[in-house]
Formats: structure tokens, sequence, C-alpha cells
């Protein structure tokens, strides 16, 4: 009879890492109409009358506000489009994104 040998099963598990996370953040100024803000929170970020009139109140309080947060790609174009729709109307309104700690 011949020999068998016997070798263990070896498995790599893979692990899937999250993307990193960007945070989209509004920069106040104090050029930009309110109504106008939220309108673009609401149709850029999806977010209710009230919430988008509270976050255009902080960020006009303290001077920035965080959106939401978003993979790079997302939080990139959202960002863009947001503030191309200001300046297609002359407005300094900014966003800007940042990576999330």
């Amino acid at each position: 009879m011949g020999q068998t040998t016997v070798k263990p099963k070896t498995r790599t598990k893979v692990k899937l890492q999250r993307p990193p996370m960007y945070k989209v953040i509004l920069l106040n100024d104090d050029y930009t109409p309110r109504e106008f803000v939220v309108m673009v929170l609401k149709s850029v970020f999806r977010m209710g009358e009230e919430i988008a009139h509270r976050v255009m109140l902080t960020a006009h309080q303290k001077g920035a506000c965080v959106i939401a947060v978003f993979t790079r790609d997302v939080a990139e174009t959202k960002a863009k489009e947001a503030t191309e729709l200001g300046k297609a109307k002359g407005y300094p309104l900014f966003f800007t994104t940042e990576p999330e700690e």
C-alpha cells in the first residue's frame, strides 16, 4: 500500500476594509441669502425644511457646519454641485470636504 499524506486545508480570509469617509462642510458667508442656502441643502442633500434651516443657522452662527458624511467621491460630487448652484446665482456659497477622523 502507498503512503498518503494529509495536508490541512488552509483558507485565507479576506478582510474587507470600509472606504474612508469624508465630511461635507458648509462654510458661512455674509452674502448668500438664507433661503437660497436652505433650498440648496434640500435639493442636493435631500434634507427636510426644518433640518435644512437648522443646519443653515448653525453654519451662520458658528462659521461652518458639517452637512453629511459620505465616501470621498460622493462627498466631493455633492460639495461641488452645491457650490456650483451658488456660483450660478452669483453667490459665494461654498461647500468643502475633509476626511473624517
